[in-house]
């Protein structure tokens, strides 16, 4: 992860756009389910009033988006960006789909927000802030977007998250004399982290709450399926053709170890953490 480098960060913040407009299409797979739930979760915990006017930053498919759509009827507007196109097309295809007509969608860089200063009630941001070369600046923008008394929330995973299968994951890559690159979703994995974030820009009242959200999958091709349609396939469009088909199937042999008679249990341990602006 690209720190203090604004090259670098451009050059990342390029290669998660490829990535997320390559998967788009597969990301509301039933494997991935947890983001659905724990938009609704999120969302919930913003309190949203009708007419409020709400930012989902890093929309992605917009499950956070809708939730929040929906809750602040009548009246009420929410402002989606990402960078990824192909995203934000998923994601106003889910709108209609809910029959929302009050979401506006755009491509932007969450540490360069094109809205005037004092404008939003509320800022949800599910899964994304991890991603940002600068968290710093990302969090100053939102402060300066948000209406006096305005909320945020944002959710990130512990370093639990995933285990077993995403250590299993990173040897099996680095057995291929492939250097693992470093996790962004295991930035911002620890609840002091989380609100000392907010804290040093300013919100008050800072609070993370670590909440499991796992399930069950049905089998080892599920988690293939969670891989192939997430920020995991940045790492395997590394491979050759040749070396994602053995890395496949070694890798899924050693997680169908996990397997129980319930399934393979997914670990999700997420972290909401949210506050308000003074």
């Amino acid at each position: 992860m690209p720190e203090g480098n604004s090259n670098d960060g451009e050059i990342f913040k390029q290669r998660t756009r490829a990535v997320f407009d390559l998967v788009a299409t597969g990301y509301d797979n039933p494997a991935q389910r947890f983001f659905p739930f724990c938009a609704d979760r999120m969302i919930h915990q913003l309190n949203l009033k009708p007419g409020e006017k709400v930012l989902d930053v890093a929309t992605g498919t917009g499950m956070a988006a809708i939730a929040a759509a929906q809750r602040i009827l009548p009246g009420g507007r929410v402002h989606a960006i990402d960078i990824a196109e192909n995203m934000l097309a998923k994601a106003q295809f889910n709108c209609h789909k809910h029959g929302l007509d009050n979401v506006d969608f755009h491509t932007m860089d969450a540490e360069q927000l094109l809205f005037r200063s004092q404008y939003f009630d509320a800022i949800s941001c599910a899964f994304g802030l991890f991603f940002l070369p600068d968290m710093s600046a990302a969090i100053t923008q939102w402060s300066r977007v948000l209406k006096p008394a305005g909320r945020v929330i944002y959710s990130s995973f512990t370093q639990n998250a995933f285990s077993p299968y995403a250590e299993l994951f990173r040897h099996g890559i680095e057995s291929l004399g492939i250097n693992f690159p470093s996790a962004s979703w295991r930035r911002l994995s620890e609840p002091l982290e989380c609100t000392q974030l907010l804290t040093t820009a300013g919100f008050r009242d800072a609070h993370a709450e670590l909440i499991q959200m796992g399930y069950h999958l049905a089998d080892e091709q599920q988690w293939w399926e969670l891989l192939w349609n997430s920020g995991f396939r940045g790492v395997l469009t590394m491979l050759s053709p040749e070396q994602l088909a053995r890395f496949r199937v070694q890798h899924l042999a050693a997680v169908a170890q996990h397997q129980t008679s319930d399934g393979l249990w997914l670990n999700v341990e997420v972290i909401f953490t949210h506050a308000r602006k003074p």
